[in-house]
């Protein structure tokens, strides 16, 4: 079988889904890779290192996509594909359902790599996990390029600097990543999530945790998510993180409950409470923001505040950031051969839950909802 590995033709995209380190594996279990010239380039890993890993250089994009298998960071050039291929990447199944829509239509076998389950056996495929390592340190370091400010306390000769005050809202994997990079910058750190139950592990990191008094006793799904609350639960969070958010020079948000709009948590005028020249970095811009004022991969400034709305941080880094997604797609895609060939197994739960699409029709029930699809019925 043939894996064919294109060029990211997303806007501003610079990974790419496999690296040279991960074709061993796969040449191992009996694929040969196929590589468009120049996919890797962006992200640090010119053509020669696939080609001494193995891989052969594709002559042209139509090439790589007649291969068995696709693998890409976003899945894209519908035109290109067809059927029986196997497609393994992002699509963003429950923000975006129609993608998968016109992947069904192209009768591929396609595999959203959003939807791995969080399960053990599953964490080395987790690409929000990895992705989102990656976008909570990022975003301290715009948050600290921005702030008029050094993030350390400095006992100088000039005088004493006092350590910068950052809050971070929603604990995730990108929040604890952002609370221990603001902690190794030097700043006093305070983080907040509607779910109790990351108190220790905030605390492990370094940071305080704000407790709000709320009723969360319901704030999180089976998969270890937040779940979406109502508007009168985000009225009363609002309410009481106003004064918190005041007293912080950076503001981090993170909150995103996966196929819905972002939770509003910081308001225009928690925005204007803050003192000129504080920062409010928002994850969850993609998603229209927790952050009131926030404009997607814009800068806005009100009140001499500075928000900032980034959409795809881990492609700024885009040599880590190849390194793990790669790592989680091959590992994935390893788990559904079987003799050489990519096999299907419905009772596996990994492969239930990634496969949105096959033999023409959606057939995730996740992504069936969001799309108004009934639901299928199981053939005998």
């Amino acid at each position: 079988m043939k894996i064919g590995v294109p060029v990211e033709h997303f806007p501003g995209e610079q990974r790419v889904a496999l690296v040279p380190a991960s074709i061993a594996p796969l040449k191992k279990a009996g694929f040969d890779v196929l590589v468009e010239r120049g996919a890797g380039e962006r992200a640090g890993f010119p053509d020669s290192a696939y080609h001494d890993k193995g891989a052969q250089s594709a002559a042209s994009r139509a090439d790589v996509f007649a291969a068995d298998v696709v693998l890409q960071v976003r899945a894209g050039d519908f035109p290109l594909m067809r059927r029986g291929q196997v497609v393994i990447g992002m699509a963003d199944p429950l923000g975006s359902p129609e993608t998968v829509r016109e992947l069904g239509a192209r009768g591929v076998v396609a595999f959203a790599l959003e939807l791995i389950p969080r399960i053990t056996r599953a964490q080395s495929m987790d690409v929000l996990s990895s992705m989102a390592t990656i976008a909570g340190y990022k975003a301290v370091l715009l948050a600290a390029t921005t702030l008029p400010r050094m993030f350390p306390l400095l006992t100088t000769a000039a005088g004493t600097i006092t350590p910068a005050h950052v809050f971070i809202v929603g604990v995730g994997v990108a929040g604890l990543q952002a609370i221990a990079t603001a902690r190794k910058l030097g700043a006093v750190v305070e983080a907040y999530d509607v779910r109790p139950a990351v108190k220790e592990q905030v605390q492990s990191v370094g940071a305080k945790f704000v407790e709000l008094p709320l009723e969360t006793g319901q704030a999180e799904d089976k998969g270890g998510y937040a779940k979406a609350q109502d508007e009168a639960f985000y009225q009363r969070q609002r309410e009481m993180m106003a004064r918190v958010v005041a007293a912080n020079d950076v503001v981090i948000t993170t909150a995103v409950v996966p196929g819905k709009k972002a939770p509003v948590l910081v308001t225009a005028d928690m925005v204007r409470g803050m003192a000129p020249g504080s920062v409010v970095v928002d994850l969850a811009a993609e998603r229209g923001g927790n952050c009131e004022l926030t404009r997607a991969d814009q800068v806005v400034v009100e009140n001499g505040v500075t928000i900032l709305g980034p959409t795809n941080l881990p492609s700024t880094v885009p040599y880590h950031a190849s390194q793990m997604y790669a790592k989680n797609v091959t590992t994935f895609l390893l788990h559904l051969v079987k003799n050489g060939v990519v096999t299907l197994d419905p009772s596996d739960e990994i492969t239930r839950d990634t496969l949105i699409a096959k033999d023409g029709e959606v057939v995730n029930a996740r992504v069936r909802q969001a799309l108004g699809l009934p639901e299928l019925v199981a053939s005998s």
